[in-house]
């Protein structure tokens, strides 16, 4: 008996290591019932949504574009999204991530926005369309360094070396990095945002508790319960009258009718390649947006490693993630010859959505697919959801992007924790993965440029863009640490936990891998995995 009386010896034994996380309602390969399954579609595409309206709000008036070419950029995010995420989840890593708009893009879309070589034009609309051009041109050709990294391998030689101890500091900083996005966007219209906050946790932490129902209900679609309630909370304020006398920024952040998409969009709108006109090129800009798909690459691989474990599955092997950044290459092409404004990445919101409703269904993510082709292309429709006010979506990301941060945590379990040498992988990464981007963001507020300021603009958001992402920061130092510190020593291949991921280096190492990964109709014959 231990000490204290009553408890058995194995109550002190640690909790066992899971390849796949326990307790999840549906994996990857299985599916709710259809009623639900579309309820969790909608839901995934209502989360995406927001990110979509921030970047297109930031992006399009810098370039020269008003109400209405914002509204069609939106909609040609959301078209682009549903291809590339079908894309991703047919012939990708098969994984059920939702594949969207990227913020790594935002600086180099901003230096060539604010571009001299546009000081002649005095039309605005035309000045929006020729630097879409010149961001198009960017974007395909950088699509064509993420295909190569992706379906030539090289990404599968960077994963075969990748540790549980490298990749805790990624995703952790795949969630956390974007603090930025939560609280201080919530707090721009606080009687809106807080409320969302407190009905989210309520809904899906407390309420399932309370009620003990045998459907989760309330834990599976809190989302859709919190946004309801607050933004119609929202629309009363609103027309009662309570932001009349109150400043811009205020109005904008609270009023739903300020967006200004309603009017804005068209009925139906089918976006095509090339709506905006012939691309344009220019070598500065595509080596500055080859940078932020670097930085898309990495961020993308930390969103894919916590939805395999929201998903149930087993670790990706290096070929599946390999595989999935060549589709992640194929999706910013089609960023380039669309229009989009910005690239493609992994939605990190969308993983975080996967862990709070327990529900990791490939399927669920192909009917959100479905909704953002529908909404699209009905631009009305679509704009209405697209008016929700932000500060409620920023009070969704608070919790979303915790539980991706908590997925890297989970990590842990793999690692010896006992080990120095861990200690000091672990907390120097995340240490300066929070240190270095907070120095260069805070350097550009102030000085209007980053810390590297050289005659070569494009160098200049090269290293803006890279030292700016904490995920790619940390992941750089943890990688390169893991893979040269004490690396002859016995030890180290334990520690880093090594050991745990060697059965999944290889597709057919593991009877799962193929349960999880396999292409669909025996591609696999056409395509192998390695």
């Amino acid at each position: 008996m231990a000490a204290g009386g009553g408890g058995k010896s194995d109550d002190f034994q640690p909790f066992p290591v899971k390849d796949q996380l326990p307790g999840v309602d549906f994996c990857l390969s299985s599916s709710p019932p259809w009623p639900e399954a579309i309820l969790l579609g909608f839901q995934h595409y209502l989360v995406m949504i927001g990110t979509t309206v921030i970047i297109s709000s930031i992006l399009v008036p810098l370039m020269g574009g008003g109400n209405v070419e914002k509204a069609e950029v939106i909609n040609t995010v959301l078209f682009v999204a549903g291809i590339n995420t079908l894309l991703q989840t047919f012939f990708g890593t098969r994984l059920p991530v939702v594949i969207g708009g990227s913020y790594a893009f935002i600086i180099p879309t901003i230096s060539i926005a604010l571009s001299r070589r546009y000081s002649n034009f005095i039309d605005p609309h035309q000045r929006f369309k020729e630097s879409m051009r010149d961001v198009q041109g960017a974007l395909i050709v950088a699509s064509f360094f993420t295909m190569v990294f992706g379906f030539f391998g090289f990404w599968r030689i960077f994963a075969r070396f990748f540790s549980p101890l490298a990749a805790v500091p990624l995703v952790i900083l795949t969630g956390l990095g974007l603090y930025a996005h939560g609280f201080p966007q919530l707090a721009k219209c606080i009687e809106v945002g807080l409320p969302a906050l407190v009905a989210v946790v309520f809904l899906s932490q407390y309420v399932p508790h309370l009620i003990k129902s045998k459907r989760a209900i309330f834990d599976r679609f809190a989302i859709l319960f919190s946004v309801a309630i607050i933004w119609g909370y929202a629309e009363i304020l609103t027309a009662a009258g309570a932001y009349d006398n109150r400043a811009p920024k205020t109005q904008f952040s609270c009023r739903t009718d300020r967006s200004g998409l309603i009017s804005a969009a068209p009925w139906i709108r089918v976006p095509y390649p090339f709506q905006w006109g012939t691309p344009s090129f220019n070598a500065g800009d595509a080596v500055a947006v080859i940078a932020a798909s670097f930085v898309a690459i990495i961020e993308s691989t930390g969103t894919f490693i916590a939805a395999s474990r929201y998903a149930s599955a087993t670790p990706m092997p290096p070929s599946v993630l390999s595989r999935g950044v060549g589709w992640l290459g194929v999706g910013i092409l089609l960023d380039g010859l669309f229009g989009t404004g910005s690239g493609s990445t992994a939605s990190v919101e969308n993983a975080g959505l996967l862990g709070l409703t327990r529900v990791g269904s490939r399927r669920v993510i192909q009917i959100s697919a479905l909704f953002m082709l529908f909404f699209s292309v009905l631009g009305k429709f679509g704009a209405v959801l697209a008016s929700i006010p932000l500060p409620i979506m920023a009070a969704l990301y608070c919790v979303l992007f915790a539980y991706v941060a908590s997925a890297g945590l989970s990590l842990l379990q793999f690692c010896n924790l006992n080990s120095f040498r861990t200690k000091f992988i672990l907390g120097f990464s995340l240490f300066m993965g929070l240190s270095i981007p907070q120095y260069f963001n805070e350097y550009l507020l102030v000085s209007g440029h980053g810390p590297v300021h050289t005659r070569s603009t494009w160098f200049n958001n090269v290293m803006q863009v890279i030292f700016s992402s904490p995920a790619t920061v940390a992941v750089i130092i943890a990688f390169f640490l893991d893979c040269t510190h004490s690396y002859g020593h016995s030890s180290v291949r334990r520690d880093s936990g090594r050991h745990w991921w060697e059965k999944f280096r290889n597709f057919n190492t593991d009877t799962r891998s193929e349960e999880f990964y396999s292409l669909p109709g025996n591609l696999n014959r056409f395509f192998p995995s390695f």
